[in-house]
């Protein structure tokens, strides 16, 4: 498929989101651990993943595919604790049950605490709310409060990078024949934030290199891709630490899709922006984009919450998903499509 913008990060669809793609003239929409699938369970069945892929359709929509399964689904994987064996079965039968109702995509992250900010409503731009990082802040606030658990709780014993790497081989040895076999692309977020460890566990994809390195791990097989957050990305190290992800994974096919957005400040400070007032400029990161050959989709994220806009951080909601702040993203992201592709 040619490159295009898909409705990104959509964790509870309904009519409204629906009304919301077609009315920004939007084709496809990417779920994140929808709420319309099980999230108790401990794999997601052929049945409710047929039914939700085929109410999308029925609206006049493709899916993309889902990013990220549900924390408790995945964390003993992600720790290496006792119990991560029966969790990637569980994964696997998911995998299977995609593929049976007609999903490609896979996305996952490896962060046993998640994506951790120190505010959730920092002020950016004309006041709009955004989150915001800051590494000498982490202290201050309840681990509770910093970061997105899921319901996995806090981790008592420290795991250290040589840990998480292994843990990451061992998934990946396990899960990728199946996805191999079955046609789904698993495709790996990069850690937000890039730092070294939050709350005694280490955080391994916080580099370009890494991120190769990851490629690496997976044999280079076909089954893994990179989902590409150029705002994590640019967390790292601003426009050159993306631009050399773009140059690394990007000629190689191994950029499944684009979180396209940015911050102000590299780690260890930083806050979410709106697309043009970041660390990178847009026009010039996606034409290096497409002169390395992608063909993905492109999807908005963490946008600013703007006046009148329910702070979307953690609200799955339409009320608060459909916004002022999204629309303004994806319209730039058209734009800016337009420009660089004509």
């Amino acid at each position: 498929m040619t490159l295009r913008i898909a409705l990104g990060s959509v964790g509870s669809y309904d009519d409204n989101v629906a009304a919301f793609a077609h009315q920004l003239g939007l084709g496809s929409i990417l779920l994140h651990n929808p709420e319309n699938l099980d999230q108790q369970a401990a794999h997601w069945s052929y049945g409710e993943l047929a039914a939700l892929r085929d109410r999308i359709l029925a609206d006049g929509l493709d899916v993309e595919g889902i990013e990220n399964v549900p924390a408790a689904q995945i964390s003993k994987i992600h720790r290496g604790v006792a119990g991560r064996d029966e969790q990637i079965e569980h994964y696997c039968t998911t995998i299977r049950n995609m593929a049976r109702a007609g999903y490609t995509l896979l996305g996952h992250h490896f962060m046993p605490t998640s994506v951790w900010r120190t505010e959730r409503a920092a002020l950016g731009r004309g006041g709009a709310h955004v989150t915001a990082f800051d590494l000498g802040r982490v202290d201050e606030v309840d681990v509770h409060e910093i970061y997105r658990q899921g319901g996995v709780g806090v981790i008592e014993d420290p795991i250290d990078a040589e840990q998480m790497w292994a843990n990451y081989r061992y998934f990946l040895e396990a899960v990728l024949p199946v996805a191999e076999e079955h046609g789904i692309r698993l495709a790996l977020h990069p850690d937000d934030p890039p730092v070294d460890e939050l709350d005694g566990v280490a955080r391994i994809f916080t580099q370009p290199e890494a991120l190769i390195k990851a490629r690496d791990y997976a044999g280079h097989s076909d089954a893994w891709g990179l989902e590409f957050c150029m705002g994590t990305v640019s967390e790292m190290g601003g426009e050159s630490a993306v631009n050399a992800v773009i140059d690394g994974l990007g000629a190689t096919g191994d950029i499944a899709y684009v979180h396209f957005r940015d911050v102000v400040g590299t780690v260890p400070t930083f806050r979410e922006g709106f697309l043009g007032e970041g660390n990178y400029d847009p026009a010039r990161v996606l034409r290096r984009l497409c002169g390395a050959g992608f063909e993905g989709f492109l999807i908005d994220d963490h946008v600013p919450a703007m006046l009148g806009d329910q702070a979307p951080w953690e609200d799955t909601r339409s009320a608060a998903y459909c916004s002022r702040g999204r629309a303004h993203a994806i319209g730039y992201l058209q734009g800016l499509l337009d420009a660089v592709t004509h």
